[in-house]
């Protein structure tokens, strides 16, 4: 799994779990439809399974 993941932010924290919260901010995430590159690694897509209704993966 070498690569490179797209996220987006398609929703809008108000209202989410704090632990929602953070996990956007850790991923880099400031603001809706804020776009960030990763690397794919373990940390990374547990995170992005944790709120797969907040945001967009796409791979490149």
């Amino acid at each position: 799994m070498s690569g490179k993941l797209k996220i987006t932010q398609i929703r809008s924290t108000i209202g989410r779990p704090e632990k929602h919260r953070r996990i956007i901010r850790a991923l880099g995430l400031k603001r809706m439809h804020m776009t960030v590159e990763h690397n794919i690694n373990p940390a990374i897509s547990g995170m992005v399974k944790k709120i797969p209704h907040l945001v967009i993966v796409e791979e490149i």
